[in-house]
């Protein structure tokens, strides 16, 4: 097994353990919890795939649609050991961004697109999914508001092309453009980094 299908595996798994954390906290029942852990999971893939002409990648290897139904199960089972509900969710979500964008990147890359069109598709895969679940929970997309998110997906995607130029091998730079996604979004939220913002806080306020 390649390391770019382990992290899109385990990219998957993330996505598919922050969708039912959010279903969770939405009181959805076992179906609608497994829609959302569902469109969180192949969204931004699946968008990703269609756009490239690519076969949608959840169609052909049923071992994507194995991984979403037992990341959902197991985390309908143990939702309570996964400890604070948002902790947990930001967690997955954060794992999950950082491993798609360097898949989309590698996608991109493979169709023959230039760097620009990889770094968006890299963004695309990792934040699309949240969206649709984010707007399937009727909530505002974090990708719609000021805190640091795909702009950590669009500094590890550039990053990934940066490290290219360099003597590392291509698991390490996999490796260390992920984390840097990571590590962006980890930072922001910690220090509660953001994006400039048009309002002021009497506007934020209304």
């Amino acid at each position: 097994m390649s390391l770019l299908l382990i992290i899109d595996i385990l990219g998957t798994l993330s996505f598919s353990i922050s969708g039912v954390l959010t279903a969770v906290k939405k009181k959805m029942d076992p179906f609608g919890i497994f829609i959302i852990a569902f469109v969180t999971a192949v969204g931004g893939g699946t968008t990703r795939d269609l756009l490239i002409d690519a076969p949608v990648f959840w169609m052909y290897d049923l071992r994507f649609i194995y991984t979403i139904a037992g990341a959902t199960v197991l985390a309908i089972i143990f939702r309570r050991k996964l400890g604070y509900i948002r902790k947990s969710l930001f967690l997955f979500d954060t794992i999950g961004i950082a491993l798609y964008t360097i898949i989309g990147v590698e996608k991109g890359i493979a169709a023959g697109f230039p760097p620009l069109i990889c770094v968006a598709l890299g963004t695309l895969s990792a934040c699309f999914g949240g969206v649709i679940r984010d707007v399937l929970c009727n909530e505002i997309p974090i990708i719609f508001r000021k805190e640091i998110y795909a702009t950590a997906c669009i500094v590890g995607a550039f990053a990934y092309f940066g490290l290219l130029y360099t003597s590392l091998p291509d698991d390490a730079v996999i490796l260390i453009s992920g984390s840097l996604v990571i590590l962006i979004r980890v930072l922001a939220v910690t220090f509660k980094l953001s994006l400039p913002t048009l309002y002021n806080n009497e506007e934020l306020k209304e």
